[in-house]
């Protein structure tokens, strides 16, 4: 894409402010007013806090336990991340109602082309404005908006308004609104790359912009200094992407006591496959790489994965090569803090796997029959029997 074009393109950054928090409130309108925190246990973290709770502090990733001790009298509540996508959805087709150029980055944020809606529905600001009003009106919520001829000023035009704002930066003031930034508000800076710039004495996005390409890429390697001197001058030409297919779909719990028993290890497997699995069929996707992840007691973390010769969307399939997987760890009584389990290598089918005597009806007719009976009846109607007997020892021992 040539620069030419990329300065007459309408690009919207949407994001949903607060979200988790904020369907929280939605949800149960006497929290409104209140500090809310989505993140439950004190060995968790923050997913999510409403505005009235960040007045103290408290910001997403931050452990559940410092947050408390920050504010004591804040709300903490469990995430509901079915409701969440639920909610996350039909924004999304709000979006899609007004330009097809939609690229989702997450639940509660995405990129919109709108330069070819221009002629039918307005200006670039018109055009968020009613995004903005549709929004509020039929999902209870508020988001902000960046405008800008590119993703990267869009984005950080977004970050700047919130929340429920707005705010175009137009061609002749990107480097004006740009370069008094922090070093950090470039698209991945991270903490080292940050620590990097400051030992060259580069604290301000203008700084990196006046310094020689040639220097940046001595310190920081090809790709991320060439990257790195053209974002500082406002360049970004990558086009917005409709969704593409999810790369993995996964699940992991941190446990409010470090856990060493294998039994229960192996319960909480299960119920991690069991959170990924549902979610992968209702997707329609089935998986060929099955990995496990075990965080030890100390945070020392270790991963494991299994290529399959076929792709597979069974929970008890995909829990045989989950168990396989953590009993070849052979850590015996080993304190585990979190275990996850991720779907990865997706496919939207997967071939018939044809074995002399295999049952006509199988486990993925079970588990379908599983699945419709979850929709209809609720999540928690149907249950692996080891869960409900997990549980019930747990309810007997309160």
């Amino acid at each position: 894409m040539t620069q030419e074009k990329a300065q007459e393109s309408t690009i919207l950054h949407v994001d949903m402010d607060a979200f988790y928090a904020s369907v929280a409130e939605l949800d149960h309108p006497e929290l409104r007013g209140k500090a809310v925190v989505v993140g439950a246990g004190a060995r968790g973290v923050v997913l999510s806090a409403n505005y009235a709770a960040r007045k103290f502090g408290i910001r997403a990733a931050m452990p559940v336990g410092r947050a408390q001790r920050m504010a004591p009298n804040a709300i903490f509540i469990a995430p509901d991340h079915h409701r969440y996508s639920e909610i996350s959805e039909r924004v999304m087709k709000i979006f899609e109602s007004f330009t097809p150029l939609v690229e989702p980055i997450s639940l509660d944020e995405a990129f919109l082309d709108v330069t070819g809606a221009r002629k039918l529905l307005g200006t670039g600001r018109e055009i968020a404005t009613a995004i903005r009003a549709r929004v509020e009106q039929e999902e209870g919520i508020t988001c902000s908006v960046g405008i800008a001829p590119s993703k990267f000023i869009a984005k950080l035009a977004s970050q700047h308004c919130k929340p429920n704002g707005m705010l175009e930066i137009t061609t002749d003031r990107i480097l004006t609104f740009l370069h008094p930034l922090p070093v950090g508000a470039i698209w991945g800076v991270g903490p080292k790359t940050a620590e990097q710039l400051e030992r060259l004495g580069l604290h301000t996005v203008a700084d990196i912009a006046n310094t020689p390409r040639s220097t940046l890429i001595r310190a920081l390697g090809d790709a991320a200094g060439a990257s790195l001197y053209e974002l500082a001058w406002g360049r970004d030409y990558r086009d917005v992407t409709p969704e593409e297919p999810d790369k993995s779909i996964s699940a992991a719990e941190t446990f409010s006591t470090d856990l060493d028993n294998p039994i229960e290890i192996l319960q909480e497997f299960l119920r991690m496959t069991e959170k990924a699995t549902a979610r992968l069929r209702e997707k329609g996707l089935f998986a060929k790489t099955i990995s496990i992840k075990v965080r030890f007691a100390d945070f020392s973390t270790i991963n494991r994965s299994k290529t399959l010769p076929l792709a597979i969307d069974s929970t008890h399939e995909v829990y045989e090569v989950v168990k396989a997987l953590y009993l070849a760890l052979k850590i015996d009584r080993a304190r585990l803090r979190l275990v996850g389990v991720s779907l990865e290598n997706l496919q939207d089918d997967s071939p018939e796997q044809l074995v002399l005597g295999a049952r006509e009806k199988g486990w993925r007719d079970a588990e379908g029959a599983i699945d419709r009976a979850k929709a209809r009846f609720g999540r928690g109607s149907v249950r692996p029997g080891r869960l409900i007997k997990a549980e019930s020892d747990e309810e007997e021992t309160d």
